[in-house]
């Protein structure tokens, strides 16, 4: 068995993993709120997770592993949708939660052993609360039940290394007249008629987002736990919230004993918003026909610890290089995955290490290991697929005749033909480089030959 090393985000070092149980190796992954599309930044953990998942399973048995990743179906955001749209808001969750799992599954992640969904654990939450009340970590006002910072003396803030006066400068904390401290949180709130809501002994109402994930990981993997893993934008405050409450209703468990987090991701190196017109969600890439086993490839090409940026090249060099690895691949039984792969990702999911393996592989010409490992890291699935059986279009003509009309641009100065070619070559698909070197055009996601510039 290969020695697995993860930096633990709890200890700031990478350590070596020791499950509690090698017969029940135990993972809880935060997943997402259903009211919308998930957006690229989104599909980032599942995919970093979605390989730890795949090497756990390799290393200690499939049937030894238990992933869980959950669904926030209760949420102010949800009922802002079904407000503004009119509908039913088990419609609206129904839908987007069916979209998530095509979505993901499109990006080749394997579904989690156990997927909960919040609202079919309220009873778990409630009893959660109840307990924290009653060892004094909790507290009831005007509908309200907030969870005491300052009981908890085993250290609230250690796992984001933030001090209570940072987290509250930088935090977005409610201020609220009942709290004992600014820093305490929700725990449970009170639901108006117009919104959902249950009975509990503080009325009816709802729970807040934290106690969430701590009362379904608590029922799926018990007080003591592995790998507890999400964005490190959850890590303040929804992950040291969770510590906080978890470690007070259960003092004789340890919650989770290993953090991971990945870092955010950008697109053409500015932080994905809406207002810069740089939004994507994974549904419209994939309607622009970029394959979802092309955005893995650029996810796993950067180190889960590092910031990601999403460029439409990255997008184009991953495409080509998955066309020329399924046509070394296509006919060949399948092999063994390559051990240096194993290797890399046990190194703390050093994912960008095992598609430079990959290159190897391809360069030696050893397509049954290649195939295994494509498999192996959710590249491919039992078969080439079908986009990329479409025979590669020969450009070398159309190369030829923007090479020459920017030539003659360069001594004319007018360079309007030469834009003219290359918007007519975009519009049917094909990236345009051009450089001292010379002219490479290269079949984009959704190329259309029948576009291409006549003449």
């Amino acid at each position: 068995m290969t020695d697995i090393y993860l930096h633990n985000t709890a200890k700031r070092t990478k350590e070596r993993f020791e499950p509690i149980d090698p017969k029940a190796v135990r993972m809880y992954v935060c997943g997402p709120t259903v009211y919308d599309r998930a957006h690229l930044g989104n599909a980032r953990p599942v995919v970093v997770f979605d390989v730890l998942f795949r090497l756990l399973r390799h290393e200690f048995g499939s049937k030894h592993v238990k992933y869980v990743r959950n669904f926030t179906d209760v949420d102010d955001k949800i009922n802002a949708r079904a407000a503004e749209s009119g509908r039913l808001i088990s419609d609206i969750t129904e839908e987007t939660t069916q979209w998530f799992l095509d979505d993901m599954a499109a990006l080749g992640a394997l579904e989690p052993n156990e997927m909960p969904r919040a609202t079919a654990y309220i009873p778990q939450m409630v009893a959660m609360i109840e307990g924290l009340i009653a060892r004094g970590h909790a507290y009831a006002v005007e509908g309200h039940v907030l969870f005491a910072v300052d009981s908890w003396k085993g250290g609230y803030g250690q796992l984001s290394g933030r001090s209570v006066d940072d987290m509250i400068a930088g935090a977005r904390v409610e201020v609220a007249p009942y709290k004992q401290n600014p820093m305490d949180f929700v725990l449970w709130k009170p639901s108006s008629p117009d919104l959902p809501g249950w009975e509990s002994p503080w009325g009816r109402g709802r729970p807040g987002w934290h106690i969430e994930c701590s009362a379904m990981a608590h029922d799926l993997l018990g007080e003591s736990f592995d790998i507890h893993g999400g964005g490190n934008d959850l890590m303040f405050p929804h992950h040291e919230n969770e510590r906080a409450q978890s470690c007070c209703a259960h003092p004789e468990g340890q919650f989770a004993r290993y953090w991971l987090h990945n870092e955010m991701l950008q697109v053409e190196g500015k932080k994905m918003s809406k207002s810069l017109g740089n939004f994507f969600t994974v549904r419209d890439l994939l309607d622009q026909g970029i394959p979802g086993e092309v955005i893995r490839f650029v996810f796993l090409s950067t180190h889960y610890r590092k910031p990601m940026d999403w460029t439409a090249k990255k997008a184009a060099d991953a495409e080509k290089t998955l066309r020329k690895w399924y046509g070394q691949v296509e006919a060949l039984e399948t092999g063994e995955v390559d051990p240096k792969v194993i290797a890399l990702l046990a190194d703390d999911l050093n994912t960008p290490g095992t598609l430079a393996e990959c290159h190897r592989l391809s360069a030696e010409s050893n397509g049954a290991a290649l195939k295994a490992t494509l498999q192996f890291l959710g590249l491919m699935g039992a078969s080439v697929p079908d986009w990329a059986m479409a025979p590669s279009f020969d450009f070398t003509s159309l190369e030829t005749r923007l090479a020459d009309a920017r030539a003659t641009a360069m001594d004319t100065k007018d360079f309007a033909p030469v834009d003219a070619l290359k918007a007519a070559l975009m519009a049917a698909g094909v990236e345009v480089r051009m450089s001292k070197e010379g002219v490479e055009l290269i079949a984009g996601p959704g190329f259309d030959a029948g576009k291409l510039p006549q003449g």
